[in-house]
């Protein structure tokens, strides 16, 4: 649309040129005689003016090819980043060796100090998943559950947490997923979602993809369609996405330095 106003606008506001040919004086000359010599004849002089208009020539157009329609399309994409991902991006903190030598931290308590910031957060996600007919939100512990609930309430939709072992006091349903050194096992509720829903799933980060990864297993099993993976930062060097494999994943910004 925006590609539509901007060559009408060329358009409408294009004038022919004053050193065309058809706009020197003797062509002005010519067109006013036209003009004299059609009224005598007509005796009227919407008639006159109807032929002397007919004699002008058509103003020039802006053309605009094919591929250059799609140029400037993918020149727009490209350019345009919602500005609220830089504010989302700059109020995370980032702690070195924690929670042991060689890990950089991703802290997002500060994000959280952040009103307008947290605010944004949640705000791009909702209007990313809020025409989805998604009917569930799960989000993975712990920090899952600081996004998830708010992005659920928005969209209409339940919030099922999905936790550690023996943390639901429940019957539950258990996904066992490998971690870098052993294993760990994720759990839900028996009975929290039912076969056929649509749920998205909301972490703060992805690094290797493990725990994304049991959670849509976990779901898939119960009969959920996992609609979309989705998380505020991701570290692309752990390949986490490719963890994953065909199941879509939604990162709102990539680790500083990433």
């Amino acid at each position: 649309m925006m590609l539509l106003r901007s060559t009408t606008s060329l358009i409408l506001r294009s004038k022919p040129s004053t050193s065309s040919p058809a706009f020197t004086t003797s062509s002005s000359t010519f067109a006013a005689a036209l003009f004299k010599t059609s009224a005598a004849k007509s005796h009227s002089p919407l008639v006159a003016l109807r032929n002397y208009l007919s004699t002008l020539p058509s103003p020039p157009r802006c053309a605009v090819s094919e591929s250059d329609s799609v140029q400037v399309e993918e020149m727009a994409a490209g350019d345009v980043q919602d500005p609220r991902l830089e504010r989302i991006a700059s109020s995370i903190r980032v702690i070195p060796d924690f929670p042991k030598p060689g890990i950089m931290f991703q802290d997002i308590t500060t994000l959280l100090l952040d009103t307008q910031a947290f605010k944004d957060t949640i705000d791009l996600l909702v209007e990313r998943y809020k025409d989805k007919e998604i009917s569930v939100v799960a989000g993975i512990e712990a920090r899952g559950f600081i996004f998830g609930p708010p992005i659920a309430l928005a969209i209409g939709a339940k919030f099922v947490p999905m936790r550690k072992p023996n943390k639901l006091p429940g019957k539950v349903i258990s996904e066992e997923y490998s971690l870098e050194y052993g294993t760990d096992t994720m759990e839900m509720h028996v009975g929290a979602v039912e076969a056929g829903e649509r749920a998205l799933i909301i972490d703060d980060l992805i690094a290797t993809g493990g725990t994304l990864g049991a959670a849509i297993r976990l779901l898939e099993r119960v009969g959920v369609t996992v609609v979309e993976c989705a998380c505020v930062i991701a570290l692309p060097e752990l390949k986490g996405r490719e963890r994953l494999g065909d199941n879509p994943l939604f990162v709102l910004i990539n680790a500083p330095g990433a």
